[in-house]
């Protein structure tokens, strides 16, 4: 079931419309994205209230992306406002004007809903693996705190924390002066400490940091480690080494210098230095060295809550199987060739438990390999003569939910090289890894070139394959009911790649398959 779904987030920063075509399994793809910065949270802050010209400027938008919403043909709009609004004196008045002159039905939420919101994206979006995680969404007017793991949200706090907020009202030069910079960290301490406090008997084994600003400065930071701003950042993991050396740089900047930074939205550049306050303070109060990035929040946690009323879908649950709906979502999109991707799959898999012994990967590892071998085909979607190139951008740019961009980079380069040849440094996912990611995404792009030689036909001829490993050579013995000639001339034609990582030869022989009864027993064994 798809279920066409616009969530308009009336943030305090920003206002954002995001229209997606949602499916029972929580996965959803994006028809189109809107964002106007209208920042009602520093107007609020200020003055208690919102100007004339802000609440026009607030209903001349909401009143646009209904208009984007209806043309887009959304079986549902759904209007949520957060902190400026609900905290504004003359809030509730803007709330009646939007049903009446902007055609759009608004509900406020409290922060404690907004952060069941928030945590119902994440745990769509992110592995909770070692669970449970402490989740920080940082928005314009409040800061949204969550405990849980990936089935049970079990506690959250809601405070006025937002950037928007700390910058009107702590922060009075630019660049910011240690004067500015000392109060903003003085009121993340006395707010967040009862709450770090709070969550520690829970005992959270990861940091979970979602929306713009937080996102932000993990870009950042990871840019300035690489020299290259990740793609996705979801799942991205940084450090608090990192971050700090991210926010030593930036609070010395003007706004102007701001930016220009790789990795920071030019708009959040005035903002941004009480962000990192609070980032940096945040990991340390709760006691983590690094943050994972979440690239869902608010507005997708609103999408997954109105298809969960069409469908009745549960959409929490394993992390690992989040992975894998992901992955064939994916698949789906592209109208993959199925059959032939799942006997890849499977015989890859095949080799990598019988060659364990000589790559000493683990069960992440395998998995991964998996995943790659069912989308290495997904290109011909594009182009079946370069599909393989057109693989590697598809998965890039797939929006895989639960896994790190490395990960995602490993998946892209199989899907690059799945047809012959080595890995090289110029593919920018392959040389970006360190050594031994490059090493581990060696013998996985080996596995699965091997795996789809003995698919040459697409007809699933190779039912089994025994392993011998020698000295010096590595045979493979293809039990087949039918003729295997032609796989078994697929597997020495990619042999190559596998030989340099095993450094050993590669043989390949055909055995007759045994009657049906034995055939039973043997695959019973």
């Amino acid at each position: 079931m798809t279920v066409r779904i616009a969530a308009l987030d009336l943030g305090s920063n920003s206002f954002h419309l995001l229209v997606a075509d949602a499916r029972s399994d929580g996965s959803f793809d994006p028809v189109f994205r809107e964002k106007e910065m209208l920042r009602l949270g520093d107007v609020v802050a200020r003055s208690g209230r919102l100007t004339e010209e802000a609440t026009e400027q607030a209903l001349e938008t909401a009143r646009r992306f209904r208009v984007l919403a209806e043309s887009a043909g959304a079986d549902e709009v759904v209007a949520c406002a957060t902190s400026a609004i609900r905290e504004a004196d003359n809030g509730a008045e803007l709330v009646d004007r939007f049903a009446r002159e902007a055609g759009l039905v608004v509900r406020v939420i409290s922060g404690l809903e907004e952060a069941a919101l928030i945590f119902r994206a994440v745990q769509a979006s992110v592995v909770i693996d070692p669970g449970p995680a402490v989740c920080l969404d940082l928005g314009g007017g409040s800061l949204e705190v969550m405990v849980g793991d990936a089935s049970t949200l079990a506690w959250s706090a809601s405070v006025k924390l937002g950037v928007a907020r700390l910058t009107a009202e702590l922060v009075r030069a630019d660049p910011p002066k240690p004067s500015d910079l000392r109060r903003v960290r003085k009121r993340v301490v006395a707010v967040l400490g009862p709450l770090a406090e709070r969550a520690a008997p829970l005992k959270p084994r990861l940091l979970v940091g979602t929306s713009g600003t937080l996102r932000d400065l993990a870009l950042m930071a990871a840019a300035a480690e690489t020299g290259t701003v990740p793609i996705s950042a979801n799942q991205l993991r940084v450090s608090r080494t990192a971050l700090e050396e991210v926010h030593d740089k930036l609070i010395d900047l003007p706004v102007s210098q701001r930016r220009r930074l790789p990795g920071l939205e030019s708009r959040r550049a005035e903002l941004v230095p009480a962000g990192s306050v609070l980032a940096v303070a945040a990991l340390e109060m709760f006691g983590f060295d690094e943050m994972v990035v979440g690239s869902w929040a608010l507005r997708e946690g609103m999408v997954l809550e109105a298809l969960a009323r069409h469908a009745g879908a549960d959409l929490s649950g394993e992390p690992r199987l989040m992975r894998a709906a992901s992955v064939l979502d994916l698949c789906q999109r592209c109208g993959w060739r199925e059959a032939h991707s799942r006997h890849v799959a499977q015989l890859a898999t095949q080799l990598f438990d019988r060659t364990q012994s000589l790559h000493g990967l683990s069960a992440d590892h395998r998995e991964l390999l998996e995943h790659a071998a069912l989308l290495h085909d997904i290109g011909e979607h594009v182009d079946g003569e370069a599909h393989h190139k057109h693989t590697a951008y598809l998965i890039q740019h797939g929006r895989l939910r639960g896994f790190s961009p490395q990960e995602v980079s490993v998946l892209a380069t199989v899907g690059r090289y799945h047809r012959q040849g080595e890995p090289k440094a110029s593919f920018e996912p392959f040389g970006a890894m360190d050594d031994d990611a490059r090493h581990m995404t060696r013998v996985l792009t080996a596995l699965v070139q091997v795996a789809d030689g003995l698919d040459r036909a697409h007809a699933g001829a190779v039912e089994d394959v025994e392993v011998d490993i020698g000295p010096d050579r590595i045979e493979l013995r293809l039990w087949a009911r039918t003729d295997a000639d032609l796989e078994r001339w697929g597997a020495r034609r990619k042999r190559g790649l596998f030989e340099q990582v095993f450094d050993r030869r590669l043989e390949v022989s055909v055995v007759e398959a045994p009657p049906a009864q034995d055939w039973s027993e043997r695959r019973g064994a």
